[in-house]
């Protein structure tokens, strides 16, 4: 066998003492044991980039948080995956994404089927504290199937990385710094211009109502981003 096969990590998440091959992350860890960690950029199929911040876990010994998605086990390890700190943190950090673009969850195409508003949910969001920017963002209708809408973008990059990494032809990309940050298509092309070659797996990945298909809304308009671990499946055994 080789080291990474034998190379067994013990650690405690919760109370509860698990086990780990070397290299996982405590996200994946955590899920193999069933315990629950909130999270919206990370999509399994895709790579980790740690960019929406909401599986932000306490070790002992540290006074950092750190995101569970792209930390990796280590001998020992002592992790809280809940607490009234966490709590407070990932209450924040949706607030802000709320806040931040122009999220009006009862005239969205995805109401009702969205994952940033699932989140506020199960995290008892009941309103926001913080002002609204209400950025004056562009709503690019020129694909012959697919509509952006930047109003409802997250900046979680699950396109950028579905595109690059699934479809292979990285369409997608990010241009500007921190707020002004936005997804563009090629060199900031319209999308209906661009070399998208109309697979939708970006659309598909999309965890709000950034990118959806044009004449379906709400219930008419589920998403279904689980084909990603399969397709990498069939790859790896080519």
């Amino acid at each position: 066998m080789s080291p990474v096969e034998t190379d067994v990590k013990t650690l405690v998440i919760d109370g509860k003492e698990v086990s780990a091959h070397a290299g996982q992350t405590i996200l994946e860890v955590a899920r193999e044991n069933e315990i629950a960690i909130p999270t919206l950029c990370q999509l399994d199929g895709l790579s980790n980039v740690g960019a929406c911040r909401l599986c932000l876990i306490e070790i002992k010994g540290s006074n950092k948080l750190l995101p569970a998605c792209v930390t990796a086990v280590q001998e020992g390890m002592e992790v809280v995956t809940s607490s009234e700190r966490l709590l407070k943190h990932r209450r924040t950090i949706l607030e802000l994404l709320f806040a931040e673009r122009n999220h009006i969850c009862s005239v969205c195409v995805s109401n009702g089927r969205c994952e940033l508003q699932s989140m506020g949910q199960q995290l008892g969001l009941t309103h926001i504290r913080l002002p609204y920017r209400n950025p004056d963002l562009k709503v690019d209708a020129s694909h012959e199937r697919f509509t952006v809408d930047h109003n409802r973008c997250i900046l979680c990059m699950r396109c950028v990385r579905a595109c690059a990494e699934i479809e292979g032809a990285h369409v997608w990309d990010t241009m500007g710094r921190g707020i002004n940050t936005i997804v563009i298509t090629d060199l900031h092309e319209e999308w209906g211009e661009s070399s998208c070659t109309r697979c939708g797996k970006c659309v598909q990945v999309c965890p709000t109502g950034a990118l959806f298909e044009k004449n379906k809304i709400g219930a008419d308009h589920p998403k279904s981003p689980d084909f990603l671990p399969y397709l990498n499946m069939m790859r790896e055994a080519q």
